[in-house]
């Protein structure tokens, strides 16, 4: 089998399941020798802030000496993201090797009438492949939720990791705070550790903490008055964080991703490392430093041009746009700000446009490539209708580069939405854009 008839076999599975559970990706695994027994994993849920949180760590404990492999979704880079080792993507035939050795165990099932979906083999390839490289830890993002994710098979992990939550999926998850946190809080696995982002929406933390009382986990909130801010901006920020438990009781921290909201997201990493240290792992302080200033994550918040100033985000939620506009008012004042936007029609487009579209000068909007977006011209009308200057556009590179010649060499290009405009627009940027200095 091919790397490019492994993805096909991948893609041809549906993207849900016929009916909720974890039985059945349970049984798949089991099937293909149980690679989630012979592996530790740190498991992350959450709305915002897994995929930076998971990368902090990961790259964390690679540099702390431990082979360490990272599962993320979606991906934006290529398909082969989803799976890494020591921030290395899986060879092609590697991943081709192991799909034909599951795939057979998948149609098996079909015949038994026990539907195995994408995501389900996605996550089946991934274990075995981290198993079979003996990776000594695994840091691990749901997809969807926590309670019924594929991932909630394995066992207590090392850590469970609650990041920010938000309103999104409510039509799956729920429609309030509350209803999608207990969601997420189904990673929580009896007597384990779970660490929690901070500050959480009203209710939040403490439902989470309720929880993990009632599992018997010792609860971490991850306290950022723990953090003294030195500077923020577009090249990331520079704090201090001061704990116990770390050598001297401080560590002089620094990270290139952009936003207050890292902050937190790194606080919530660094609560994690704590308590894995507890349980015996060995990361140093220098580790921890270099982890975190040497973290790459595309498309979030991340800066691709200086003139004009690019940024390149994937927010579509509510807590996403709330954590890029604070990012836009204290980076971008005063600066001329072209926005291009593309969303899927089944997320909170309202509250999203609420809180981003006042703040750029005009709005160029695309349709994202996959069957839930909504039209360009559609997006555009919404737009338009709040007051905000909009206009569709059919190609990504005209609309990129539209936006940098209304912005101008002084002033920003903001492109957020879909992570599937993300990843589209990503490419288009650095495939064609003759200015590659940041």
């Amino acid at each position: 089998m091919t790397y490019q008839e492994a993805v096909e076999k991948i893609n041809s599975l549906l993207v849900f399941g016929s009916k909720p559970g974890l039985e059945r990706v349970a049984e798949l695994v089991e099937r293909i020798g149980s690679p989630d027994k012979r592996l530790r994993f740190v498991h992350i849920a959450g709305t915002n802030g897994k995929g930076s949180t998971c990368a902090l760590l990961a790259n964390t404990l690679k540099y702390a000496g431990y082979k360490t492999g990272m599962f993320i979704s979606p991906y934006v880079l290529e398909f082969r993201e989803r799976f890494q080792i020591n921030g290395e993507m899986i060879p092609e035939n590697r991943l081709a090797s192991v799909v034909e050795e599951i795939f057979p165990v998948v149609e098996a099932m079909k015949q038994e009438g026990k539907i195995i979906t994408e995501f389900e083999l996605v996550l089946a390839a991934a274990l075995q492949w981290y198993a079979q490289e003996q990776c000594d830890v695994v840091v691990l993002e749901t997809g969807l939720g926590g309670r019924f994710d594929a991932t909630n098979i394995i066992n207590t992990p090392l850590a469970s990791v609650i990041t920010s939550v938000s309103l999104d999926h409510t039509a799956i998850l729920g429609d309030t705070y509350r209803k999608i946190a207990f969601e997420k809080c189904g990673i929580i696995k009896e007597g384990g550790v779970t660490v929690a982002y901070s500050p959480q929406q009203e209710g939040v933390t403490e439902l989470i903490a309720d929880i993990a009382a009632q599992r018997h986990n010792r609860f971490i909130p991850a306290d950022t008055r723990a953090c003294t801010v030195h500077e923020t901006g577009l090249d990331g920020s520079h704090f201090t964080f001061v704990h116990s438990a770390l050598d001297g009781g401080s560590i002089d921290i620094r990270i290139p991703l952009i936003g207050e909201h890292q902050i937190h997201n790194a606080a919530t990493a660094l609560y994690t490392i704590i308590a894995l240290r507890e349980q015996g792992m060995h990361i140093s302080d220098a580790a921890v430093q270099e982890g975190f200033k040497t973290v790459f994550f595309p498309a979030r918040l991340e800066k691709l041009r200086s003139r004009p100033i690019v940024l390149l985000d994937g927010a579509h939620n509510p807590g996403g746009a709330e954590a890029l506009r604070k990012a836009i008012t204290e980076n971008l004042g005063g600066k001329k700000i072209i926005a291009v936007t593309g969303m899927l029609a089944d997320k909170d487009v309202e509250s999203v446009l609420r809180l981003l579209a006042p703040l750029f000068d005009r709005i160029i909007t695309l349709t994202p490539d996959n069957p839930r977006a909504m039209t360009a011209q559609e997006l555009s009308q919404r737009i338009s209708r709040s007051g905000t200057p909009a206009q569709s556009e059919e190609d990504f590179y005209t609309a990129y580069q539209n936006a940098c010649l209304t912005a101008g060499n002084d002033g920003a290009v903001v492109i957020f939405g879909s992570l599937y405009l993300a990843s589209d627009m990503r490419r288009v940027i650095t495939e064609h854009d003759m200015d590659k200095t940041v």
